[in-house]
């Protein structure tokens, strides 16, 4: 079971990867990169400003929420070992 879980918190992490190296590529940035202004902002710009946080955002979200199961698994064997 243990395995399972580590390979699935392995491959969520490549597809985060993934993901990040294709919001940062050709194709988006091609997408966002017009003339048009946003309040006075191009809107390539606001794409970088508003998309880097929303994936630290997002990436923060996953390590909390495995990180809360890593963290139970390693005090049940603290506890274990401590008689």
């Amino acid at each position: 079971m243990k395995e399972s879980q580590e390979s699935s918190i392995r491959e969520a992490w490549g597809l985060c990867l993934i993901l990040g190296l294709i919001m940062i590529n050709f194709p988006f940035v091609h997408i966002f990169n017009t003339e048009l202004l946003i309040f006075g902002i191009p809107e390539l710009v606001l794409y970088f400003f508003i998309g880097w946080p929303a994936s630290i955002v997002v990436i923060w979200l996953f390590v909390r929420y495995s990180g809360t199961d890593v963290q139970t698994d390693s005090k049940e064997v603290e506890d274990k070992s401590n008689p």
